[in-house]
């Protein structure tokens, strides 16, 4: 069953930080979506304001129809799951421990895990390549495999949809191409609706089917790769020149920033 998840006239954001504006979005179902923009445009706060992290200050979010902000917090978890930045691991937490966390929403209070939570938990850590890894700690893992099993500890809520705020940071490229298609497997095989937050271009363009543009807070453009990677696109979001070229693989349109701009925005941040 896939999920609907919408955003009218949101603005939200932190008591003494950064907001977004006025946001309209509709998260196509079944897809993966990326979310671009320089830093500090707003691309985290916006994913943070989709799942109920952060307050609104006007406007409204709707899952399936109805306001985030009257759905009970572990129904929320049971539908949607969210994978933030540099998520923390407790010392001596094996592989199979943590991915366990990710059943806590169908829990009932004070029970342990069903057969049938061991069985997804299996499952989840089958489908991102760490069941090899099931009894080691986490926290010997390399960066590539740890972030394939905060992966398996998302899915294995066992939602329709997987938010993933930077899930290639601080990887090296095989890693980082490593993730990407995980991603795009379990988009593909298990009908996983994917939003993330990514800073690669290239990889927004080659493994997305719908692209977000994010500048200062607002949403300035959205639709496929090909209709928001372009050069007039990156001038007025980054604030750089580029030039388009042809993937000679994925035949998807890239675009190579080659100079800054000469007269940016004045209120770029």
């Amino acid at each position: 069953m896939s999920v609907e998840l919408y955003a009218n006239g949101l603005s939200a954001g932190y008591t003494d930080g950064f907001h977004i504006r006025e946001l309209d979005l509709s998260i196509p179902s079944g897809k993966i979506t990326s979310l671009i923009g320089a830093n500090g445009s707003g691309k985290s706060t916006i994913l943070k304001a989709l799942t109920r992290l952060i307050p609104k200050d006007q406007g409204n979010v709707c899952l399936d129809g109805k306001s985030i902000y009257q759905i009970p917090t572990k129904e929320i978890a049971r539908r949607l799951a969210i994978l933030p930045q540099n998520a923390q691991c407790p010392d001596a937490l094996t592989v199979e421990e943590l991915v366990e966390n990710g059943r806590y929403p169908h829990r009932r209070r004070f029970s342990g895990l069903t057969a049938e939570d061991l069985e997804v938990v299996h499952w989840a850590m089958k489908a991102c390549g760490v069941l090899d890894f099931a009894h080691r700690e986490v926290d010997s893992l390399s960066g590539g495999q740890r972030q394939r099993v905060w992966i398996a500890m998302a899915l294995a809520q066992k939602t329709d949809m997987l938010l993933l705020d930077e899930p290639t940071t601080f990887l090296d490229i095989a890693h980082q191409l490593d993730i990407m298609q995980l991603l795009v497997q379990l988009n593909r095989d298990q009908g996983v609706t994917i939003v993330m937050v990514i800073h690669d271009l290239n990889h927004a363009a080659m493994f997305s089917d719908y692209v977000v543009a994010v500048r200062n807070g607002i949403k300035e453009f959205e639709g496929t790769p090909r209709q928001v990677i372009t050069p007039e696109v990156l001038r007025i979001v980054f604030d750089v020149e580029s030039v388009p070229f042809s993937h000679p693989v994925f035949h998807t349109q890239l675009c190579l920033p080659y100079d800054l701009c000469r007269h940016p925005s004045k209120d770029t941040l």
